[in-house]
């Protein structure tokens, strides 16, 4: 399983850093839609949709929200920071929700909720690496810098929980997240903001920025666990078996999902405050 996933990853990192660097916006927005109507392809099997015909209605309702939020952004990008904020907050209340809450699998038990929850889980984090591409001067950049991110705190955290892991983190949603893999997340998002302070000093202090890595890295988990959560539901172990040693693409975009609306919003908030 390792070897496959070391196999996966070396493929598809050379594939992706070249698309965000290199591809235009539009272009870039394209390949990523195709993306994201994979994973509701995946989401609406973990909502339990059986028939092909409300899988078509889903994946193009999932379409028809995309095109909505390009139009409206290249009409005016006025609205992006306040509608993140609200993005950003949401991702912070599903954290405390899944940590807290009694019993959280009741609150995405009805089918309609869970489709629900997947057009706001997939669509907002494709419009939000839309927005940091292109809003910002480094925006090909600071994509691929939180996609690293990201790689490195899921790689920590995979690696410090085998050594390490002793204390389950949620275990009626993943049994197999510890509460040491958190802190090896955290650790590789330490080093990976002080890199980009390094890089990029204009973003903040330095103190501003580790901390800003860390944040994104915590809110990754929940990403992370909430599709844990979906998958734990239906029943299933992986959201699909495209990539393999990976599972589906759900399985390998739930912390971006989660991250990049935050991200976003942190990187215009950092630009306000500087």
């Amino acid at each position: 399983m390792l070897l496959q996933r070391i196999a996966t990853a070396l493929v598809l990192i050379p594939l992706v850093a070249a698309a965000v660097l290199y591809l235009p916006t539009n272009w870039l927005a394209v390949l990523l839609a195709f993306l994201v109507v994979l994973g509701g392809l995946e989401w609406a099997r973990l909502a339990g949709l059986g028939t092909g015909g409300t899988k078509v209605l889903y994946l193009a309702s999932i379409a028809a929200a995309m095109v909505g939020m390009l139009l409206l952004y290249r009409f005016s990008t006025g609205w992006v920071f306040p509608v993140v904020a609200v993005v950003a907050a949401g991702w912070i209340a599903v954290g405390a929700l899944l940590i807290w809450h009694p019993s959280p699998m009741r609150l995405v038990a009805g089918q309609k909720v869970r489709l629900l929850t997947g057009m706001l889980v997939l669509v907002p984090a494709w419009g939000s690496l839309l927005a940091v591409h292109e809003l910002f001067r480094d925006g090909p950049f600071l994509v691929l810098f939180v996609m690293v991110l990201i790689w490195i705190a899921d790689s920590c955290a995979y690696f410090a929980g085998r050594r390490w892991g002793h204390t389950k983190l949620a275990p009626s949603i993943s049994p197999g997240k510890t509460r040491e893999g958190v802190y090896g997340a955290l650790a590789g998002a330490v080093i990976c903001g002080i890199l980009l302070y390094l890089v990029r000093p204009e973003t903040g202090p330095l103190i501003g920025v580790v901390a800003f890595a860390v944040g994104i890295a915590l809110i990754s988990v929940v990403g992370d666990l909430f599709e844990s959560l979906i998958k734990r539901l239906a029943g299933i172990k992986d959201s699909g078996s495209l990539l393999p040693g990976h599972g589906g693409v759900m399985d390998r975009i739930d912390s971006l999902t989660a991250a990049l609306p935050v991200f976003l919003f942190g990187l215009l908030l950092l630009e306000k405050v500087n």
